[in-house]
């Protein structure tokens, strides 16, 4: 099938950049001697974690739950929960994914431990766990070595708890003083510390600096080797994503209206919303709901209704969460439609 046979707003991807982006992250983390661990929440695809793993990663990511039963029902064998899980629910679908595959999830206090602990006894299963640390991200993580060494050995005393290991976000020279005494502290109270994960795409040299034992990785998947610094890096020889879109209305000279807005594209931050590949002297400053409102500068006259256009969009992951689909092409044919498995699996 034809690009131009498909009905719009459609998420396309370049597949042939995207598969570069796996392979040259996976060949980068390769010559660092630095295990990978991609993260899912990036794409939400199966199909695409199965690459990523092909490619070299030993293991995904994923933030929720829902998006780990997804990949879990899909064959993926090792999965980091780098979240706190909490409540009942939540705690008995973990116990249950982890009989199926091997899951780790951090954690951060000894509440969140004792509930996981509780639910894995009733379920004759143990639970890997590791503490996750605040090294300055300001998010969640236990506030000093101190703390993580006190809550280790709460939580080797716990049946149902398989104490791994720490983790961090995102990996910062600055955190190595934090991670080597955390280290310390649990050695010199005999509890070994198997895991020490790091995290951040763009940042994997710097996991291996700090002495950490795998590197969290994700964005790389739309975004290239570097996270994107706004919208004057939106090139399309580095972001494979591509929103087709068709011009329905140009009622100014110096503005055309796309059949894509804020539930397309999402709102997200700073204008301009999207480089605009085949039109690239044109800006998308504006959306509303269903609108995508384009300035066309030096573009005018060259822009009709009918014409479709290929945006990539400002934030590809938000973008996808969006989208029932993801449709693979190479040039401008379509190969492959993959449904987007893990979409909405906020729980």
């Amino acid at each position: 099938m034809h690009i131009n046979e498909l009905d719009t707003p459609a998420y396309l991807v370049d597949l042939d950049l995207m598969e570069r982006n796996i392979t040259d992250m996976a060949a980068h983390c390769r010559s660092l001697d630095m295990p990978l661990r991609s993260h899912s929440k990036s794409h939400k695809i199966p199909e695409i974690a199965h690459k990523q793993i092909e490619s070299g990663a030993i293991g995904i990511c994923c933030q929720k739950i829902g998006e780990a039963e997804v990949m879990v029902a899909a064959g993926i064998k090792d999965i980091l929960l780098p979240y706190n899980i909490v409540g009942a629910k939540k705690v008995e679908r973990l116990t249950r994914i982890s009989k199926r595959a091997v899951i780790t999830v951090a954690l951060d206090s000894e509440a969140t431990a004792h509930g996981i602990a509780e639910q894995a006894r009733r379920d004759g299963c143990e639970v890997r766990v590791i503490i996750e640390l605040d090294t300055g991200s300001r998010r969640c993580g236990v506030q000093s070595p101190g703390a993580a060494a006190t809550l280790a050995r709460q939580l080797v005393a716990m049946k149902g708890i398989d104490f791994k290991g720490i983790m961090t976000y995102p990996s910062r020279q600055e955190a190595r003083p934090f991670l080597e005494e955390t280290v310390a502290l649990m050695t010199k109270d005999g509890i070994p510390v198997e895991m020490i994960s790091g995290g951040g795409t763009g940042s994997e040299s710097v996991s291996k600096d700090i002495g950490c034992t795998e590197t969290r990785s994700g964005s790389y998947v739309w975004e290239g080797m570097t996270r994107i610094g706004g919208s004057h890096m939106l090139r399309a020889d580095r972001c494979p994503c591509r929103m087709l879109v068709t011009v329905v209305s140009t009622p100014t000279p110096e503005r055309v209206i796309i059949d894509g807005g804020m539930k397309t594209f999402t709102s997200y931050p700073p204008m301009p919303y999207g480089h605009i590949i085949d039109q690239p002297e044109a800006k998308m400053y504006g959306m509303s709901v269903e609108h995508g409102h384009i300035e066309v500068g030096t573009e005018h006259g060259k822009i009709r209704v009918g014409d479709r256009l290929r945006v990539i969009p400002l934030h590809q992951e938000m973008t996808l969460n969006l989208h029932d689909e993801l449709i693979g092409v190479r040039g401008d044919q379509v190969e492959v439609i993959w449904p987007v498995a893990g979409r909405g699996k906020v729980k």
